[in-house]
């Protein structure tokens, strides 16, 4: 009761069952223990956790962010790496039981973590939604993760409809680092990672402090190289030329005239480029047996660079051919501010356990665009903008009571948090567009050329705004505990937000040991997912592919609360609510060996997304083709499988892990809700693309099997990840196209070089695997030669690692 993952517990009924690692096993080595009272023992709580040991888990593994990680040893778990994404391509979207980025909640020791400020807009996975970079997180400063995969809001409040995620930050005494360098088989996305841990006693009883620093890049890389287009012709591909041959020959001939090469042509497709360092810490101070202080955070600055469509030389709207007579690619540079603390005291009292804590945490996300132009300023265009920013704070303060009483534990407490969204402006020529004399266009006046930076239109003093609300909310929980046969946790949560009322959840949840060792369970609540300050202010115009086919135009994102929204009739933003309920069994049929399987249904109203591209007349005063909104637009219906077994076997003086996770997540839409003055069509509001996104563009199959054999001064990792079929659906300019199943396969040999130094070398994807070519119809001009589904498009990876222990 006095580690850290006490304010998991005083926060609300946690209901988890962990999958943890025993002393002695390998990083694939997953079994059952319960963390919710410290009278329960393996195989005794009523959901399901996987509990990862991230230290023993790196040390073999070629993935080095936290996200990654998560990939490959959690099958309900999805993040995939964008590409020519905008913001998205910075911070990696991840998914939990096929729900959305903002449906999975994120802590740090028990507290609650802050979002990111991005809102993704981009139709990738998650579109429309505002999740957690887990990636400013140091991978050194990390003990173990928790992911807890069962609604959770009863106990936790807004975003755990899918799950929750806890953190567990290193409180260890002593000091190891790390050091990796990684490139792809194609000799670009090379990794250099660098870390140090460093821990010491604090004070004369039982404390420490934990510091954790951690420096990081990632290189680009190009998975297409167009060499398909007619560069100085009409735009169109050179199948689509009269004479194929000769029209690629005159290219070439030009270009050599020219002294360029194809290179100045190619799109950069692939990989965003990383950089990135990260300081954290982690404290308790013992001010005497009963009462302890205690402190956590950090900070992490992220320098992204990725790339947009390329602009071709025919595009006069976009292109000032004097200072690009080749057209351009863009490139948005990121500059991501994240920092967050806690500060906390616990006091035990006769046996009451009281915890008072204030979580703060921010995120601020610059743009700056480059190599780039303002087409209506002609050549007096400048070639990089600043294009403004936008920031998210957060700050909760918490009062945690628990004790327990005899087979009963009993928790209580309190929350109020404030949160606060802003946007800031960029340069006036990010986002203006000019008359021919260089003053700001105005209705009547003569332009050449699209306003505002190509690729990233910047934010412009409309745009600008801060936003803030509150929310305070009380909860109690009662866990009984029978002889450890009978386990039943029951919860609930009365929470009001100033912006849109109140509402109540609760939860309960029940395990039943009718054999030794092997047990049923089942747990049904209610959740809800508070709308975002983010999706209810979030606007800007952004570049985008024309839905009428006339090339890249401009679009627009409106207000929830705007003119434009008011006038096509779109509500206030409101709650999601859902509906949770899972059931399964836990066994232990043999010594060593471990089985778990979970069945779960989740039911969402009022689901949040960003609708299709509207186009209506009552939009073109806004300078845009189209618009864009967020509304509780539909309901969700999610139903799936978590199957888990691990096994340990004594093998040749080793010890062989054997470890096999599967999962099926299947999520449908059940109805849509239409504005009621406006009737557009399905396609228009919600239309395929934006249904593929929610039912199909995930792997609803995924699974791994992982074999770990330690002997001696070895350590041998074979991994295989089975990602299913994804569909992707190019509308409304393009097809449908199914995405095969595909197997990846990671490899890695450790050796301990002596008992401080251990080296691993190895694999991911150790075979080259990619997913299957995207068709020509659902590409721009015969860009994106490879989708960023399921695993994405690295391709092959080789690493080698250095691990530390003083």
């Amino acid at each position: 009761m006095k580690k850290l993952s006490l304010s998991v517990i005083l926060l609300g009924a946690v209901l988890v069952n962990a999958q943890e690692q025993e002393k002695g096993t390998q990083i694939e080595d997953v079994i059952i223990v319960g963390n919710r009272n410290a009278k329960r023992t393996k195989l005794e709580t009523p959901v399901p956790v996987d509990v990862i040991n991230i230290e023993k888990l790196q040390k073999s593994a070629p993935q080095t962010t936290v996200q990654d990680l998560l990939n490959y040893v959690i099958p309900s778990f999805n993040s995939v790496r964008q590409s020519a994404s905008d913001g998205t391509e910075h911070i990696d979207p991840v998914t939990l039981r096929g729900m959305g980025p903002d449906q999975v909640l994120v802590l740090i020791n028990g507290k609650r973590r802050h979002t990111t400020s991005l809102v993704n807009y981009q139709n990738t996975v998650g579109n429309g939604s505002v999740g957690t970079d887990l990636s400013t997180i140091p991978v050194i400063a990390i003990d173990r993760i928790e992911v807890l995969r069962d609604g959770a809001a009863a106990q936790y409040g807004s975003d755990a409809i899918a799950g929750v995620v806890n953190i567990i930050l290193k409180k260890d005494i002593g000091a190891s680092a790390t050091a990796s360098y990684g490139i792809s088989g194609r000799n670009d996305g090379e990794t250099y990672q660098a870390g140090i841990n460093y821990g010491s006693s604090l004070g004369k009883k039982d404390g420490y402090v934990n510091l954790s620093l951690q420096l990081s890049h990632r290189g680009k890389t190009t998975r297409t190289q167009n060499h398909d287009l007619d560069i100085f012709g009409s735009n169109f591909a050179y199948e689509f030329a009269d004479d194929p041959v000769a029209a690629r020959a005159e290219d070439d001939r030009i270009i050599k005239e020219r002294g360029l090469t194809r290179d100045d042509f190619n799109f950069q497709i692939g990989d965003a480029q990383i950089r990135q360092a990260q300081l954290f810490f982690n404290s308790e101070y013992p001010l005497s047996d009963s009462f302890k202080l205690y402190s956590f955070g950090g900070f992490s600055i992220k320098e992204g660079k990725g790339f947009g469509f390329r602009r071709l030389p025919g595009e006069t709207d976009n292109v000032v051919a004097a200072i690009y007579p080749n057209g351009f690619q863009p490139v948005l540079g990121s500059q991501v501010y994240d920092f967050s603390y806690a500060v906390g005291a616990r006091y035990n009292v006769n046996n009451w356990l009281f915890d008072l804590s204030n979580t703060f945490g921010s995120n601020t996300f610059n743009y700056n665009v480059d190599h780039t132009n303002n087409a209506s300023l002609g050549t007096k265009s400048p070639t990089s903008f600043y294009a403004g920013a936008h920031s998210f704070l957060q700050n909760t303060i918490n009062l945690d009571v628990s004790k327990s009483i005899n087979q009963f534990n009993v928790a209580f407490g309190g929350e109020f948090r404030f949160e606060q969204y802003q946007i800031k402006s960029g340069d006036e020529a990010s986002y203006t567009r000019y008359d021919i004399n260089g003053n700001p266009a105005v209705p009547g006046s003569e332009v050449e050329g699209n306003g505002g930076s190509q690729s990233f239109i910047g934010f412009s003093p409309d745009n600008a705004l801060k936003k803030s609300r509150h929310s305070a909310a009380v909860y109690a929980d009662v866990s009984y505990d029978l002889a450890k046969k009978l386990n039943i946790d029951l919860a609930g949560r009365f929470e009001n937000y100033s912006d849109f009322g109140n509402t109540l959840n609760g939860k309960l949840a029940v395990r039943y040991e009718f054999i030794k060792d092997y047990a049923i369970r089942a747990a049904v609540g209610t959740g809800f997912r508070a709308p975002s300050l983010q999706q209810q202010y979030f606007n800007n115009s952004y570049a985008d592919i024309s839905t009428s086919g006339l090339g890249i135009v401009t679009k627009g994102i409106f207000r929830n609360d705007s003119d434009a929204a008011r006038a096509l009739g779109f509500d206030k933003l409101k709650q999601e609510t859902s509906v949770n309920a899972s059931a399964g069994f836990t066994l232990k049929p043999a010594n060593r060996l471990f089985i778990t399987v979970d069945g779960y249904w989740i039911r969402v109203k009022d689901r949040i997304v960003i609708t299709s591209n509207i186009e209506d007349p009552r939009l073109a005063q806004y300078n845009v083709e189209s618009g864009r909104f967020f509304a509780n637009a539909i309901d969700t219906e999610t139903k799936g499988v978590d199957v888990v077994v691990t096994y340990d076997w004594k093998l040749g003086g080793g010890n062989l892990n054997i470890s096999l996770a599967g999962n099926y997540t299947e999520t449908r839409i059940t109805d849509f809700h239409f504005p009621e003055n406006l009737v557009p069509s399905q396609d228009e509001y919600f239309g395929p693309d934006q249904v593929n996104i929610i039912e199909t563009l995930s792997p609803k199959t995924k699974a791994s099997l992982g074999l770990n054999y330690a002997v001696g001064k070895f350590n041998f990792m074979v991994r295989n990840t089975y990602f299913g079929q994804v569909i992707r659906d190019g509308y409304p300019f393009g097809k449908v196209q199914s995405f095969s199943p595909k197997v990846v396969t990671d490899v890695s040999v450790g050796y301990d070089i002596t008992k401080s130094i251990n080296l691993t070398i190895g694999a991911n994807n150790v075979f080259d695997v990619f997913p299957d070519r995207q068709i020509y119809e659902n590409s721009y001009y015969g860009v994106f030669k490879y989708a960023p589904v399921q695993m994405g498009t690295l391709g092959n990876y080789f690493f080698g690692r250095l691990n530390f222990n003083f």
